[in-house]
């Protein structure tokens, strides 16, 4: 087996430097340091590992072979390990009794922020840092020990994970008010066919199941969709009257309590999933993260907005 133990940080920020750029001297300029010494780190780590680094022959001198790319990695969670720490010893030395890293995904972050203050009145000591993704994004972050806890919806098969089932997430169709079909008891699949619905990008679990959706009620049937990057960019058009979309109910609450927009009676919705509290099951949680994890299960009725005022 390999002896990592003389690796060095220098020689990984080489690698990973000179992979990005594409060449030793402008690895050298992000490095502050000469090209020669570059190639003095790569050389010492080539000989540590017994294997090259790069696949010299391809018209991409540096694109690394499968070893210098799970060094690549490991260089990386070094980085973001090293990042994580310089945030918590800040933590610590402003006197605060722990931090920690909370990942939402995009959806969530209408719940996440109340959250986050809840805790920080009962936990004033603790700093949490908030981080928002897409689903893809998070997944990620979690796969890369980035976040200590996480709120998403359908945990990830591939992740040994620890998951706590938070509360129902459902899922509405939004319309302006005086669309055609608001307050339609009775709508078709054939009416949706009309419709241009607006969607969030490729990676969203909304636009996952918004596919799910249409797949069933139109049968295999072409509708017409528009991509949009935000939930609040669709909520405005669908404001604006440029289509209908499907939707997390928590992100347009207050959309629905002001008559700006209106739910869509349509068979088999609110389509109703779960939200979950995560955390990798083979990372032991720091005693910041422990606090802030308890405190959400216990409160979790509390926590999420109660949304049979709107009918969900």
């Amino acid at each position: 087996m390999v002896d990592l133990r003389g690796l060095t940080r220098k020689q990984l920020r080489a690698l990973a430097a000179t992979v990005e750029r594409g060449s030793v001297t402008g690895a050298a300029t992000d490095l502050h340091v000469t090209p020669p010494a570059v190639s003095v780190q790569l050389k010492l780590l080539e000989e540590l590992i017994g294997a090259p680094l790069f696949r010299r022959a391809s018209d991409t001198p540096f694109a690394p072979t499968e070893i210098g790319s799970e060094l690549l990695s490991m260089a990386q969670d070094v980085e973001r390990l090293a990042v994580r720490a310089g945030e918590r010893i800040d933590a610590l030395k402003a006197g605060a009794s722990g931090s920690l890293v909370f990942g939402v995904v995009s959806t969530a972050k209408y719940l996440a922020p109340s959250i986050v203050a809840a805790f920080q009145r009962e936990c004033p000591g603790v700093r949490v840092t908030l981080s928002v993704g897409n689903r893809e994004e998070i997944v990620r972050g979690l796969e890369r020990n980035e976040y200590d806890l996480t709120i998403m919806g359908r945990p990830p098969a591939h992740i040994d994970a620890e998951s706590t089932t938070l509360g129902d997430h459902p899922y509405v169709i939004i319309a302006p008010p005086d669309h055609r079909l608001a307050g339609d008891p009775d709508i078709l699949a054939e009416d949706l066919l009309r419709e241009r619905f607006l969607a969030r990008e490729e990676g969203s679990g909304t636009r996952v199941l918004m596919h799910r959706l249409l797949e069933r009620i139109g049968g295999g049937r072409a509708f017409e969709i528009v991509e949009m990057g935000t939930n609040e960019t669709i909520k405005q058009s669908v404001m604006a009257g440029l289509g209908i979309a499907m939707i997390s109910a928590h992100t347009c609450l207050t959309e629905i309590a002001d008559g700006h927009l209106v739910v869509l009676q349509v068979s088999g919705m609110p389509l109703v999933r779960q939200w979950y509290l995560l955390n990798r099951a083979d990372r032991e949680l720091s005693k910041a993260a422990q606090k802030f994890r308890a405190f959400v299960i216990e409160g979790r009725s509390k926590l999420l907005p109660k949304l049979s005022a709107f009918g969900l």
